[in-house]
């Protein structure tokens, strides 16, 4: 079986990509950098059945001693910082990791060999749409965050990295990803972990910007088809057709819990928010086979269910 090398291994969906390829044999090596966002305790199950290492992307001597050591085949890269808000209030840590740190696991997978590289991107890489319309893989890329505006930028690295240099790199862009052990900052846990505790619950504007959403297992089970069966330089979207607007999200949530929509607080919007994404995701489906299996009320619920479970996890963030 092949040797994977995960980063971001201890964050929300490397950590679930991780726990999947243990159950299905693959050897794998884990780096992380262990940030505000990242956890061990999601791999905690699986810790024995894996390598972990400790390191950040863009120190390119330790990576570069764990190409060595370990000798990886296949490079899953979803190390990033992730947050938008964040990147607006400071742009500096998405660029260093998100262009610097995928530039360096570039560099070293170069030298080191890779057979397959796979360049976890995102659907904000496209910027927004209106009412109607979807991004295919052809669309052009118009990043609208100093967060998307870095993928943008790693996107396009690993797709010159192939062009240039020849390296093995397949790009995958998830709609938005959902499910347990998300970080509490992000939409979906903050309307629960909120919710849960009777907090008012921020919704920018009215709340009728829509996002495409992905429930974890399906974003990494797409991602997983992609490295055994995609084609080399190839870029796939990974969606699962379910577009919501916010406010309904926050309301299904709150609905789940058994409260009452009133703790919605509309506030300012954000800087350059995006109204609407939608992914065409045609090309997996039919080059690959692969659909999202999960419906967004399942996946919801389950999700709800989970943080209500399990608030020994997200109260200590």
């Amino acid at each position: 079986m092949k040797k994977l090398l995960v980063t971001g291994g201890a964050g929300f969906i490397g950590s679930e990509f991780v726990r999947h390829g243990v159950k299905h044999g693959y050897n794998i090596v884990v780096v992380d950098k262990l940030t505000y966002a990242g956890d061990k305790r999601r791999i905690k199950d699986v810790e024995k059945e894996i390598v972990f290492y400790k390191s950040d992307i863009v120190d390119k001597k330790s990576i570069e001693r764990i190409f060595a050591q370990e000798k990886p085949d296949y490079v899953i890269h979803w190390a990033a910082e992730s947050h938008v808000d964040r990147s607006i209030q400071d742009a500096s840590p998405s660029l260093e990791t998100n262009v610097k740190g995928t530039q360096i696991m570039l560099e070293v997978s170069r030298d080191h060999g890779i057979e397959k590289f796979i360049n976890v991107s995102t659907d904000e890489v496209y910027g927004e749409l209106s009412d109607v319309g979807q991004f295919s893989e052809a669309s052009p890329l118009n990043p609208s965050s100093p967060y998307s505006a870095s993928k943008a930028s790693a996107d396009m690295l690993g797709r010159a990295y192939f062009r240039t240099y020849g390296v093995p790199v397949i790009t995958v862009r998830p709609s938005n990803t959902y499910g347990p052990f998300q970080y509490p900052e992000k939409f979906i846990p903050v309307v629960i972990t909120r919710g849960i505790d009777n907090k008012s619950i921020p919704i920018y504007a009215k709340g009728e910007n829509i996002r495409e959403w992905l429930y974890v297992e399906d974003c990494v089970r797409g991602t997983y088809v992609v490295l055994e069966d995609g084609r080399i330089g190839e870029t796939y979207n990974i969606g699962s057709s379910q577009e919501k607007r916010n406010i309904d999200v926050a309301q299904r949530i709150l609905s789940f819990l058994g409260k009452t929509d009133k703790l919605i607080e509309f506030v300012k919007d954000r800087p350059g928010h995006d109204f609407r994404y939608c992914l065409n995701s045609d090309k997996i489906k039919h080059e690959l086979g692969f659909e999202a299996k999960i419906r967004f009320d399942e996946g919801l619920e389950k999700t709800v269910r989970w943080y209500v479970e399990n608030d020994w996890w997200w109260r200590k963030r």
